[in-house]
């Protein structure tokens, strides 16, 4: 089968177009014949060897596809021919790939194959962020920062559906039509962005702020927070890790809070399954489902990881495979 390989740990441009063997299925997993596979920030880093988890070279990233089920655990839920997405934390970038059953997921005949290769990494981390670690209620306010990003557009969109109102961070006005398709009621540019969040709130601040990127807007961020407000870490696609000064989280009685959705669900693999639950009416209602942007074919693999890891992604890049 085809797949795209990491051969070297040099970044997006040391990937490369294979024939290689199909996987093989251990009982517990499902066998998918990959119609489209998200690009994630992490598979950017694994191109580099900067993600916490070091496979052995050459591997095969990707970590959410969607297609078709090839074949399925005896006794399970899904069959042969069933549309599913799935988290398959590598081997994403393949004509074949396995999941555990655990992380596969049927998709509702409203939603596309393109729109369900969106879904399991980004959509399940928002969901394990606002409402587990965030606490999030209706009618409260969420800051979200790189807005137009994977994990930005599904936090802005899941925090609407859940009846907040979302203040997006954006680092361009293009980027803030992505950040308004996928629900925020305000769009703010990156630079000066604590001035414009106060004005917009009158001065008392957002209840939660969503942070992938971290960096030099850390500081700021912890400031735009509202009294007993909750700041989610969730990444670091600054590229720099923030230090805090913990005194701040004193002054408004503010919560900095880590959101490590793989680090909770790995030992409970059956919450997975939970999440699915809680999203599918809001995925077969159409109220989740990433904004699209690029789509490239497998061959150029390379150009779908330098738009992430050059910041310049606008809703969900994806490969498609067929």
């Amino acid at each position: 089968m085809r797949a795209v390989q990491v051969v070297r740990l040099e970044g997006p441009s040391a990937v490369e177009l294979a024939d290689i063997d199909e996987p093989a299925r251990r009982d517990d997993q499902v066998l998918i014949e990959v119609s489209a596979a998200g690009v994630t920030f992490p598979d950017v880093l694994l191109t580099r060897g900067e993600y916490q988890i070091k496979p052995d070279l050459p591997f095969v990233p990707g970590s959410e596809v969607a297609g078709i089920v090839r074949s399925a655990p005896g006794g399970a839920a899904l069959h042969p021919g069933d549309r599913v997405a799935a988290f398959t934390g590598f081997g994403g970038f393949a004509e074949l790939a396995v999941a555990d059953a655990a992380a596969v997921f049927p998709l509702p005949d409203s939603a596309s194959l393109a729109t369900g290769a969106g879904l399991p990494m980004n959509y399940l981390t928002a969901h394990f962020a606002l409402t587990r670690r965030g606490r999030l209620r209706p009618g409260e306010t969420v800051l979200v920062h790189g807005a137009a990003g994977g994990v930005g557009t599904a936090a802005a969109q899941l925090a609407s559906a859940l009846g907040a109102r979302v203040i997006a961070v954006v680092s361009s006005e293009t980027k803030g039509e992505v950040a308004r398709t996928a629900g925020a009621a305000d769009v703010v540019l990156a630079d000066g962005f604590l001035a414009a969040v106060k004005d917009l709130t009158a001065g008392r601040g957002v209840d939660i702020v969503v942070d992938p990127v971290g960096g030099d807007r850390f500081t700021d961020s912890m400031r735009s927070l509202a009294p007993e407000g909750r700041m989610l870490v969730i990444g670091f696609a600054g590229r720099q890790i923030p230090t805090v000064k913990v005194n701040r989280l004193l002054l408004n009685n503010i919560d900095l809070v880590g959101v490590g959705w793989g680090a909770f669900w790995l030992p409970r693999p059956r919450y997975l399954q939970e999440q699915w639950a809680d999203l599918l009416p809001l995925v077969e209602s159409g109220k989740l489902a990433p904004p699209p942007g690029s789509r490239y074919p497998l061959d150029q693999a390379t150009a779908a990881l330098a738009e992430l890891d050059e910041r310049r992604a606008a809703g969900k890049v994806l490969l498609t495979v067929k």
